[in-house]
C-alpha cells in the first residue's frame, strides 16, 4: 500500500482545534478518494461516504434545508440503517463535491454546528464549464488543500527507500558532501524510473508489482485519454475542440529550443484570444502548470512575473513522457535521451517544484540568455539550471558574473553530477531536486 504525505496533513487537520471542513482538490486519479477513505476509516469510529458523481440522486439531500440536523435526517433516509451518525466520532466524506454545489455551501453550516468532521474531494473544482457554481462558496468556513500525484520522495518510499536513507540525503545536501557511489547510482536509476513512471498511484503500484513498462504505458495513456474525454464532456461547447488541441500541443511546445508557450503552435494562425480559455481549463483541472518569465531576477518572484509570457509543463512527468512517441521510455531508462532530453528533465524539475506547491518561474532575454527556473530558497532568489548531461551553463555564468545587473550571488545546477560547489554555484545530482523545499 502506497504511503502518501497527505496522510500527515489530514492528521494535522484533525488534531487542530476548531478545524474547518476540508476540501481536497487535485487532478483526476491522483489518489484523493483512496487516501481520504483510508484516513477516515483509521481515525473515526464511523465514516459516511457519498459520491455525487456516481450517485447524482444524492444531490436531492441538499435541495431544501441546509440545517445540519435536516441534512443528517435526509442522508439517513437515503442511505439506510448502515449509516451511523455519532456526534464527534463520525467523518462525512463528500466525494466529487463539485457535482453538488449545495453540499459545498452546506460546509459553512457543518462548521458552525461542529459535531461532524467533513471532507470534500473534487477533481474539477472551479473548472470553467463544469457543473454549476455554489450559490455561496463558504469562504472562511473551509480549508482547501491541493493534492498531487506521488512526488519523487513518495516514489522512493514505494520503492523501499526509507526515511532514514532520505534523511541521509538531506545531510549530504546540508554538508555539501558527495553521496556514496553505490547509493548515488541507485538514486539515479530510481530517478530515471520516476521520469517514465511518474506519480499516478495506479501506475506506480502497477510498476512496483510488475515492472512491466508496456502495462505502465498503457495505464498512463488511458489516464491521458480520460483527461481528453473530460475536456470533450465537460467544457463549454465552443471550447471543446480547442482544449484538446491545446493539451496535445504541450509536448511540441516543450520540444522547441525556446520553450515559451506559443498559441500559433497549437494551430497555424491561432491567437491567445482563441485559446487562452482552453489553456486555463487544463491548468484549473490540475493537468498542467505554467512557468512565468520574470522581468527581474529578484524577490518577490510573483511581483516580477510577466502574465502573458510563460512555458507550460505537465504536472506529472510520467504522463508527459507517455505523450511522446513509442520507445521514449526505453531510451530514458537506457540513458539515450536524444532531442527530447532538455524537455524531459526540465519537466522533471517542474514536477518536483509544482508538487511542493511552488509557483514556477524562469528568466529569458531576447539576447538568448535563459535560466530554466528561479525559486525562493532559504529566503533568497536563487536560479536553478537543469542539465540532462554534464555541460556548460553559459547563461548561469553570465548572471553570476554580473551581480550589479542580476543581484544573484548564489545558484544551483541540477544535472548528472554528484554534490560539489564552486564559485557560489552548488551542483547537485538531478535526483536531489525534490529536497529544494526550504522557502
Amino acid at each position: 500500500m502506497l504511503k502518501r504525505k497527505i496522510e500527515q496533513q489530514l492528521l494535522t487537520w484533525k488534531q487542530t482545534p476548531n478545524h474547518k471542513p476540508l476540501i481536497i482538490k487535485g487532478c483526476r486519479q491522483c489518489g484523493k478518494t483512496f487516501s481520504v477513505r483510508k484516513f477516515c476509516e483509521e481515525n473515526y469510529e464511523n465514516t459516511v461516504y457519498i459520491n455525487f458523481f456516481n450517485n447524482p440522486n444524492y444531490s436531492a439531500i441538499f435541495r431544501n434545508s441546509l440545517a445540519v440536523d435536516d441534512i443528517i435526517m435526509m442522508m439517513s433516509a437515503f442511505m439506510g440503517n448502515d449509516t451511523v451518525f455519532v456526534p464527534y466520532k463520525t467523518a462525512i466524506i463528500f466525494d466529487e463535491i463539485q457535482d453538488c454545489p449545495e453540499a459545498r455551501t452546506a460546509l459553512k453550516f457543518f462548521h458552525l454546528d461542529g459535531r461532524y468532521d467533513v471532507i470534500g474531494t473534487g477533481s474539477l473544482l472551479g473548472v470553467s464549464g463544469y457543473g454549476k457554481a455554489p450559490k455561496s462558496v463558504p469562504v472562511g468556513y473551509e480549508t482547501v488543500i491541493t493534492m498531487y500525484p506521488l512526488d519523487f520522495e513518495e516514489f522512493l518510499w514505494a520503492n523501499g527507500i526509507n526515511e532514514k536513507l532520505i534523511d541521509g540525503l538531506r545531510k549530504h545536501l546540508q554538508d555539501k558532501t558527495p553521496v556514496e557511489e553505490p547509493l548515488h547510482s541507485r538514486y539515479h536509476q530510481l530517478l530515471l524510473q520516476y521520469v517514465v513512471v511518474g506519480g499516478m498511484p495506479d501506475v506506480v503500484q502497477t510498476f512496483i508489482d510488475t515492472k512491466q513498462m508496456n502495462i505502465v504505458l498503457q495505464l498512463q495513456r488511458d489516464i491521458v485519454r480520460s483527461y481528453e474525454d473530460d475536456m470533450v464532456k465537460y467544457a463549454d461547447d465552443k471550447d471543446k475542440p480547442l482544449i484538446k488541441e491545446c493539451f496535445q500541443s504541450v509536448p511540441r511546445q516543450l520540444a522547441k529550443e525556446n520553450k515559451k508557450f506559443q498559441y500559433s503552435l497549437i494551430k497555424k494562425g491561432s491567437t491567445a484570444a482563441r485559446f487562452a480559455g482552453s489553456l486555463q481549463w487544463i491548468e484549473d483541472a490540475g493537468i498542467v502548470k505554467r512557468c512565468y518569465n520574470l522581468t527581474a531576477t529578484e524577490l518577490p518572484l510573483d511581483g516580477n512575473a510577466i502574465n502573458d509570457v510563460f512555458k507550460v509543463y505537465m504536472t506529472d512527468t510520467g504522463l508527459f513522457v507517455s505523450m511522446l512517441e513509442d520507445g521514449t521510455q526505453f531510451d530514458i531508462l537506457s540513458g539515450n535521451l536524444l532531442g527530447y532530453k532538455g524537455a524531459i528533465f526540465e519537466n522533471l524539475a517542474a514536477d518536483f517544484f509544482a508538487k511542493m506547491g511552488r509557483k514556477l518561474y524562469y528568466f529569458h532575454k531576447d539576447s538568448g540568455l535563459e535560466i530554466d527556473f528561479f525559486i525562493r530558497y532559504k529566503g533568497k532568489c536563487v536560479p536553478v539550471e537543469i542539465k540532462a548531461a554534464q555541460g556548460n551553463a553559459k547563461s548561469l555564468k553570465t548572471v553570476m558574473k554580473n551581480k550589479d545587473i542580476y543581484h544573484i550571488d548564489y545558484a544551483i545546477k541540477l544535472g548528472n553530477y554528484n554534490i560539489g560547489e564552486e564559485n557560489n554555484i552548488l551542483t547537485l545530482p538531478l535526483y536531489m531536486g525534490f529536497l529544494l523545499s526550504e522557502y
